[in-house]
C-alpha cells in the first residue's frame, strides 16, 4: 500500500508506537511517507534515521514558542489545546499538495494533537480515505489527572482542558474513516463520549508492541539485586505522580527492611522535583541516556506504580521483554492481558508494593520464573510485526468502506 503517516513528533525509540509501525510497514514492503514536526537537532537527525530505515520524511521546523502561541490564541475559543498545540501551516499545504498528486490508498494520522490535519484533509480531498489513531482517550486520562495529579498547576490544566477535551474528541470518532486507541479501556471510554443516537467510525484496539529485536535480554550482565529501576519521560504529568509516591511512600518501606536498595530514576527531561529526589544518594536520576537496556539488565526489579494513566505502558513491555520482572498496580491489567502473580506482580499499596519488590530481590528463583514468564507473554501478544499486520487489515478496510461509500 501507499500511505501518507501524519505525526506531530518525530518517531523515535521514545515515540515508540509510530515509530514501530512506519519501521514494519516498511519492512513489509508498503510506501510510506511520514509528514512530521520536530525542534532542534536532534529532531533531525531522529528524522533522518527514519530515511535511512526506507521511508520517505517531510519534515518541517516547529519551534515550542509557536506551540505556545498557538494554544494561545486558542484559550478564548472551545477548543482543546492540544488540537492546536501542533498545528502548522505549512505542513498541511504539503500534505494536501502530495495527497493531490498522489494516489495514496491511506492516510493516517496520530493523536489529538494530530487530528487537525486529518480534518484539513478531509475538507480538501473528500474522497480521501483517512485513518486517526487517537493512541489513548485523553479525556479519560484528564479526568483521573484532575483528581489525582500531584501537581497543582497539573490538576488546574487538566479540569481546564477536560471540557473542551471531551467535546472534541467525541466528534473526532465520528469524523473519520476509522479510528484505532490502544486498548479496550480506552475505546470504552471514547465510546462513552458519544450521544445516543451518533454514528461513529469503526473503532478498533490496536496495541502497543515491543521491539523484541533491540530489547532482549543480556546474559552477560549480571543483575543487582539491590537496584531498583523506573523508566519514561519524566516531564510527563503520571510519571512524576508515579515516581512521587515511589519515593515519599514506598522506597521508605523498603529502605526499612534493605538498606542497601537502590532506585534508579531514567528518563528524559526530569522535573526540578524529579531532580531534586536525586540529592539522596540512594536514588540516581539519570535525565536523557542514549540507551534505556543497561538499566533494565542491571536491576533486579523495574516498577510501575501507576496511579492513573491511559492506553499501555510502554515501559512495562520493554522490561519485560528483557526479562526483567515487573511490579505494578492493577490500574495496568486494563490495557494488559498478562497474568497477574505469573507474568506480573500487582501491589496496589505501598505496603503491598514494598513487599512485592522485597520478596523480588531476596528471591532469585522468583525473579527468574517472574522475568521469563513476561518475556514469554510479551512475544505472545505484543510482537510489533503482528501488531502492523493487523493494522495494513485496518487500512485495507477502511479504503474499501470509502470507496463504497
Amino acid at each position: 500500500m501507499k500511505i501518507a503517516f501524519v505525526v506531530p513528533y518525530v518517531p523515535n525509540l521514545i515515540r515508540t508506537r509510530p515509530y514501530n509501525l512506519i519501521l514494519h510497514l516498511v519492512a513489509q514492503g508498503h510506501q510510506v511517507e511520514v509528514f512530521t514536526l520536530g525542534s532542534g537537532k536532534r529532531d533531525e537527525l531522529d528524522a533522518q534515521a527514519l530515511r535511512n530505515k526506507g521511508a520517505v520524511v517531510h519534515y518541517f521546523n516547529h519551534p515550542i514558542w509557536r506551540s505556545f502561541l498557538n494554544s494561545a490564541l486558542t484559550v478564548p475559543t472551545r477548543q482543546p489545546l492540544q488540537s492546536v498545540y501542533s498545528w502548522h501551516g505549512g505542513l498541511s499545504q504539503q500534505l494536501v499538495a502530495q495527497v493531490a498528486q498522489q494516489a495514496f490508498d491511506i492516510v493516517h494520522v496520530e493523536h489529538l494533537r494530530g487530528s487537525r490535519f486529518g480534518l484539513y484533509i478531509r475538507s480538501k480531498i473528500p474522497a480521501q480515505a483517512v485513518v486517526w489513531d487517537s493512541v489513548d482517550c485523553i479525556s479519560h486520562l484528564f479526568e483521573q489527572a484532575s483528581s489525582q495529579s500531584r501537581s497543582l498547576f497539573g490538576r488546574f490544566m487538566t479540569r481546564f482542558e477536560l471540557p473542551r477535551t471531551k467535546k472534541a474528541e467525541a466528534q473526532l470518532i465520528c469524523a473519520f474513516d476509522h479510528a484505532l486507541v490502544t486498548s479496550v479501556v480506552d475505546r470504552e471510554a471514547l465510546l462513552g463520549l458519544v450521544s445516543n443516537g451518533q454514528k461513529t467510525a469503526p473503532l478498533s484496539v490496536l496495541p502497543n508492541g515491543v521491539d523484541l529485536e533491540y530489547f532482549q535480554p543480556n546474559p552477560a550482565i549480571q543483575r543487582d539485586t539491590d537496584a531498583i529501576v523506573f523508566s519514561g519521560k519524566m516531564s510527563y504529568h503520571a510519571n512524576i505522580s508515579m515516581v512521587k509516591y515511589l519515593v515519599t511512600e514506598i522506597m521508605p518501606l523498603v529502605w526499612k527492611a534493605r538498606l542497601g536498595a537502590k532506585l534508579f530514576i531514567v528518563g528524559k527531561d526530569p522535573s526540578a522535583e524529579i531532580v531534586e529526589f536525586g540529592r539522596d544518594p540512594r536514588i540516581t536520576v539519570t535525565g536523557t541516556v542514549d540507551d534505556i537496556r543497561p538499566y533494565l539488565w542491571r536491576a533486579a526489579v523495574s516498577v510501575v506504580p501507576l496511579l492513573y494513566g491511559a492506553g499501555i505502558q510502554n515501559k512495562i513491555l520493554e522490561a519485560m521483554a528483557t526479562g526483567t520482572p515487573v511490579i505494578t498496580t492493577s490500574r495496568t491489567l486494563s490495557a494488559l492481558s498478562a497474568l497477574p502473580g505469573g507474568e506480573v506482580l500487582v501491589a496496589d499499596t505501598p505496603e503491598a508494593f514494598a513487599a512485592a519488590l522485597l520478596s523480588v530481590m531476596e528471591n532469585e528463583s522468583e525473579r527468574t520464573a517472574l522475568g521469563q514468564a513476561g518475556m514469554d507473554y510479551v512475544h505472545k501478544h505484543h510482537d510489533w510485526k503482528i501488531i502492523t499486520e493487523r493494522l495494513v487489515s485496518i487500512y485495507q478496510s477502511a479504503q474499501l468502506a470509502k470507496a463504497d461509500a
